[in-house]
């Protein structure tokens, strides 16, 4: 069984943030030739609320982060990445139940958009989510309320 819980992010943590974000995503991005680490950083920074995201922490352990907005009358689960040193392990499945009990007792949908290309897509069909359209780079999913 997984030890796994949250903890809460703080202003210093950004540049931390943006490492596991660039190791997390790399793979993806280099197979669809658009891995810039300096645009990513830039991209993750010009939107970082620490109060809206939390590190995921297994056994005392960072191994990756979750950025949830309230936001159109819904939740956004903008960006959720884990190393991939220990992807494929339930910790991203487990992310989402936590994400997803939250958005039932509120009565509220859960939108993500995933990389078009990218495994990610996959994994959030898995667990529910349906695509409600793509934009030039990136597909978009609801999760409904239930």
């Amino acid at each position: 069984m997984l030890k796994l819980a949250f903890e809460s992010a703080v202003a210093d943590d950004a540049e931390a943030l943006v490492a596991l974000r660039i190791a997390a995503m790399r793979e993806s991005l280099e197979r669809i030739g658009r891995f810039d680490p300096q645009r990513a950083r830039e991209r993750f920074l010009a939107t970082f609320d620490p109060a809206a995201t939390r590190h995921i922490v297994r056994e005392g352990e960072r191994v990756g982060f979750v950025v949830l907005r309230h936001q159109d009358g819904g939740l956004f689960l903008n960006h959720l990445y884990v190393l991939p040193t220990h992807q494929g392990r339930g910790i991203g499945a487990w992310v989402l139940r936590q994400v997803f009990a939250q958005a039932d007792a509120e009565g509220l949908s859960v939108r993500v958009g995933a990389l078009r290309g990218s495994d990610a897509n996959g994994f959030y069909q898995r667990h529910g989510f349906v695509q409600t359209h793509e934009e030039d780079f990136d597909v978009y999913y609801v999760r409904l309320p239930g």
